[in-house]
Order: C-alpha cells, then structure tokens, then sequence
C-alpha cells in the first residue's frame, strides 16, 4: 500500500472538515473520505420549487467561539432570528422580548401570562449567573438535570411548561429537560452573547465555506470505507489506503459500525415540516412555541422573515418543528399539524402548500453525563486512530468544530513524533 498521505480523514461533517483544515494550516498533508456525495453531515440544504430547505430546523449561534475563530461571518451574510419569543398559550400569542436588545419588548413582556414577576425577573439573574466568569467555569459548576436546576434556581412549572420546555426542549430535542445543566447554561450563555442566525443561503453554507478553504483534490466523496486502522482505511469499493495516522470523523451510530470497541450512544429524532405561502402567519422572525404542549408543534418561524432569500420573491417558507420521530406516517402527521396550526391562524393553512417532510433520526446525539469543556472531544482508541464528533461531548456545531480541530492536533503530533 502506498502512503502519500499523512492522515485520512473518514467522514465529511463539520468535525471532518475542520480536522482537514486543522492540519492543512500545519502543512500536514491529508485526505478526507466522504460516503454521500455531499459532504457537510447532518449540516445540508435542499433547494425545491425555489424554497431553501435545511434538513431540519438548524441554526447558528454567533457567540460560539469556534465558529467565531473558523467561519467568516461577513461572507455568510447573516440572518438573525428575533432575540426572544411568540408563546402560544391559552388561545392567544404573547411576545417574550429579550429585555436587553427590546427594552419595549422585555417591558411588555412582564404581563404576559407567561410567568410570574418573579420568574421574568429570574430570567435576568440566570443572565447575570451564566455570563459571569469564562465558558470553560460553566463546565466546573455542579452539574443536575436542567429541570431541577430550572426549580432550585425558583422558576414556577407555569413558566417552565410555557417558556422553558418548548423553547429549550426544541434545542435539546427532549420536552423533559433531563440534559446536562453545564450544557443549558453554556446555551444560554450562547443565546445571550450572541444572535441566532442562518446563513443567507442556508445552512449548507457552512460546511461548504470550510471546504472552499480546503485543497479539493484532497476531499473525496462518493467514497465509503468498510474498516479503519491506525495505519490506514480498506474502501468499500476498492484499494485499501494507508497513512501515519487516521481520523474517525462521523457520527456515533456510524463510528460503532466501524470500531466495535466503540459504544453507539443513543440519538434524539426531530421532525420538521416545510411549508410554502402566499401571506406569513406572522410579520416578522420570531420562533413561535406552543406553550400549552398540546402537540404535536413545539415550534414555528417563518424562515423567509428572517432570510428572505429561503423562499422566491412573494412567497414565504414555514418552518415546522415536531419533537422526535411520531409513529403516524407523513400524510397522517402533516394533518394533524394543520389541524392545530388552524387553530392558532385559522382557515389560511388550508392553503399552505406542503413541501417536504424530513424525519431527522440522528439530529443530536445524546449529551455525555459530566459533561465537561476541555474533555472527551476527541479520543486516541488505537495507535494512530483517533475519533471526533459531536458525540463525544454534546452536539452542536461548535462541539463537532471544535472536536475535529482537537482530533488534528492529536493526529499532527502522532504523525511529526
């Protein structure tokens, strides 16, 4: 076998791109090998009927510092969401305005039966709590159920089963807010220093502004791998290829099929529903919760409010998010989201035309207990094999960047050693 690289990289999300990119900026030559004909991972667009369709609800959190140090934000061009809320409870919508960035917003906000005074109140000192200090003292802090740190720190169920679950739930992808609390106050932490964005584009965006930087010679999709070693890869249609050192960059489920000294951690589902209009349900980008947990919406927003470019001139693009993988199929369950989107903008949904349906199995993949900042991001499991994702902390963008750096570091010094 030859050996003209020094490190191969398996699988093309933003943990593999940004190990391709870790090393090439330290003249580490590599070659990355992707199995779908796209790369970027869990992290795509689709465009259909001239929609711009993100395999579902995603976002970007500008305060995450390594996607602040790998991105270029300008180029992206930005979209942000509006700082807060639309909380549907009790057969009417409340705004819940960030009271920093919305003073009149925040203002009115104190009525809103939302919460109590003291709760909308509380909201301030947990700002106050998550923003003092660095990020890496967040994940030193005594860690419990985000539930539990929710009620010790005096919020009432009326605001949780209202604010809390719905909003944070369809970050977590799990209503019960059994997640790490580390890991909710460094999001909020994030919501809070920083505007939720999409790209102008869409989310695909991303990844492919990471591979514009990359020699493309290098990155190979298309390209399956049935074993990886330390000391190289077997394809799965062709030549086996060796190097100095390998990098496992894909998902958990995936890396457990290559590795069995690899434990595949459980998955959260989403299900998101797309939606095309001739009139928005609502004036501007704000994501809209059900606060009642009827279901089986835990939230809306109007992508085409806060990127105009997802949709054609004159239309609008309805984003619809439903937690987990429901049992009932797309037409049963595409029925009973109209149903209870009639109840809150009426007869007009009949009229929305249905785009697509994507039930996203592998969304996040399930935190990590003693979750930490500086641990676990990337893992040597063999002599010149190492492993990175988003699995081996929590998942969000900037866990899978930010592992895949870690996993170039560790391979750079195996290879110079």
């Amino acid at each position: 076998m030859s050996q003209p690289y020094d490190v191969i990289i398996v699988g093309g999300g933003l943990a593999g791109l940004c190990c391709a990119r870790a090393l090439q900026d330290r003249h580490i030559s590599w070659l990355l090998l992707e199995a779908d004909e796209r790369f970027g991972g869990r992290v795509q667009t689709d465009t259909v009927d001239g929609f711009r369709l993100d395999r579902g609800f995603q976002v970007l959190l500008s305060a995450y510092p390594e996607s602040r140090a790998v991105l270029d934000y300008p180029a992206l061009d930005l979209k942000p969401f509006y700082p807060g809320a639309v909380v549907r409870t009790g057969g009417r919508f409340f705004r819940v305005g960030d009271p920093f960035r919305h003073p009149l917003d925040g203002l009115r906000s104190l009525t809103a039966p939302i919460g109590s005074l003291r709760d909308k109140l509380g909201i301030a000192r947990l700002r106050s709590r998550v923003t003092a200090g660095t990020i890496e003292d967040l994940f030193q802090r005594p860690e419990q159920h985000t539930i539990d740190y929710l009620r010790e720190a005096g919020f009432s169920d009326r605001m949780i089963d209202r604010f809390f679950r719905p909003f944070f739930g369809g970050v977590f992808l799990e209503r019960d807010l059994h997640t790490s609390s580390r890991l909710f106050e460094f999001t909020f932490r994030m919501f809070a220093t920083g505007d939720t964005v999409v790209p102008a584009t869409g989310m695909a965006a991303i990844p492919e502004q990471i591979a514009a930087d990359l020699e493309p010679e290098r990155i190979r999709t298309g390209t399956a791998v049935k074993a990886v070693r330390g000391d190289g890869v077997d394809l799965e249609f062709g030549d086996s290829l060796s190097a100095k050192a390998v990098v496992l960059a894909v998902d958990g489920a995936a890396a457990a099929r290559l590795r069995p000294e690899i434990e595949a951690g459980p998955f959260r589902a989403t299900t998101c529903l797309y939606f095309a209009a001739d009139q928005a349900p609502l004036p501007d980008g704000a994501l809209i919760l059900d606060g009642d947990g009827a279901g089986p919406v835990n939230h809306l927003v109007v992508m085409s409010n806060v990127a105009p470019t997802y949709a054609p001139e004159g239309r609008h693009l309805i984003s619809v998010s439903v937690m987990g993988d429901p049992a009932s199929n797309d037409a049963v369950l595409e029925q009973k989201v109209r149903e209870q989107l009639t109840g809150w903008f009426g007869a007009a949904v009949a009229d929305w035309g249905h785009l697509r349906t994507y039930r996203v199995r592998h969304a996040l993949p399930e935190p990590r207990p003693a979750l930490t900042q500086t641990d676990g991001l990337a893992e040597e499991i063999a002599e010149g094999l190492f492993v990175c994702g988003d699995h081996l902390m929590a998942g969000s963008i900037h866990g899978a960047m930010r592992s895949g750096r870690e996993a170039a570091e560790m391979a750079a010094a195996a290879v110079v050693a």
